[in-house]
């Protein structure tokens, strides 16, 4: 049985959205302090928790009450707000072109010189073919990046939002039709370390938050990692096809409005060091996987996983000790190291 949560909710949050749309002018931004505590049972068989209650306790959840767009021209917002990013209504927000609602959404930058910039780069070499095509991404990216190592591939068709905050290190191979997305009023964007490889139609996307992926981690094809928050991938990780890690979830207590026109939470992701995550993985927002864990295939990671162990199912589950070899969840003498 599912309890409200936004009893807790301060009184100027708006009961029905879509009848303010203003509301995140007055509560858009980050509440700091918040936890959220389960309240029941899976209802969505996908391993996602339902609504949980908003009480004060340890940070670092962020709560998004609100559905929000970017400043214009990505502009400073006074306190930084982890705001989750409505494509809509920045495509159909009034009072702006076209042209600058597509620089804020695409480019991040003000100006009309990043906007040229960024188109010319992208519509002479993004699709251009072949090893001509692969030269003229790895000279032309740059100039559209936050920061980019030696030896860097830039695969046919990758496409980047919000470049300016993406930083790459050196020898990295993000493969074909990859999307790096960085978007966000505020956030620091994307940080992929050294040795990176990410698989082909892989997604990146941030939505005011960031991705911090370290070195030599390996990301298969066809996987996405979300950020609402705070999403970190360890050193060494290996990533199988088809994996989503989730860092964002919304609020969906209330049965008066669409889940849609609810708030968001973003309580974030680390995924440490030498962990294996195998294909069709999902990782849920909030969830904590401890180094050289394994996850099998097609689980649902919700909470924590401690180190060294093998887990698997729909909820992930520990099934057996790397250290030790058995079945079960570690003995209490060997900790959680």
């Amino acid at each position: 049985m599912l309890r409200s949560g936004y009893a807790n909710i301060p009184s100027h949050y708006p009961r029905n959205p879509p009848d303010c749309p203003q509301a995140v002018a007055v509560c858009g931004g980050r509440l700091e302090g918040l936890d959220l505590e389960a309240t029941g049972e899976d209802i969505t068989g996908h391993g996602i928790l339902p609504p949980r209650r908003v009480s004060v306790r340890d940070p670092p959840t962020t709560l998004v009450v609100s559905q929000s767009s970017l400043p214009p021209d990505d502009s400073a917002s006074g306190e930084r707000g982890q705001r989750i990013i409505a494509i809509q209504e920045e495509l159909f927000t009034p009072g702006r072109t076209k042209v600058r609602r597509y620089a804020t959404l695409v480019v991040g930058q003000r100006g009309l010189w990043p906007l040229i910039r960024y188109e010319a780069i992208m519509t002479l070499c993004a699709s251009f073919p072949g090893a001509l095509g692969l030269f003229l991404r790895s000279k032309l990216y740059p100039w559209l990046l936050g920061q980019v190592g030696q030896n860097v591939v830039f695969g046919h068709n990758v496409l980047l939002r919000h470049p300016h905050k993406i930083r790459i290190g050196d020898n990295v191979v993000i493969d074909d039709n990859c999307c790096l997305d960085a978007k966000g009023a505020d956030n620091r964007g994307i940080s992929i370390g050294k040795g990176v490889f990410i698989g082909r139609n892989t997604i990146l996307s941030c939505k005011n938050g960031d991705i911090e992926i370290d070195d030599r981690a390996n990301i298969g094809f066809n996987c996405e990692i979300f950020s609402g928050g705070h999403v970190r991938l360890g050193k060494n990780t290996l990533v199988a096809a088809y994996t989503y890690l989730v860092g964002g979830d919304h609020l969906h207590d209330r049965v008066d409005i669409p889940v849609l026109d609810q708030g968001r939470v973003a309580r974030g992701i680390e995924v440490d060091d030498n962990v294996w995550l195998g294909a069709h993985v999902v990782v849920t927002d909030g969830a904590r996987v401890g180094r050289d864990a394994i996850i099998g295939a097609g689980a649902v990671v919700r909470g924590e996983i401690p180190p060294f162990q093998v887990a698997a199912g729909v909820p992930a589950k520990v099934i057996r000790d790397r250290r030790t070899g058995q079945d079960g969840p570690a003995p209490p003498s060997l900790g959680r190291s």
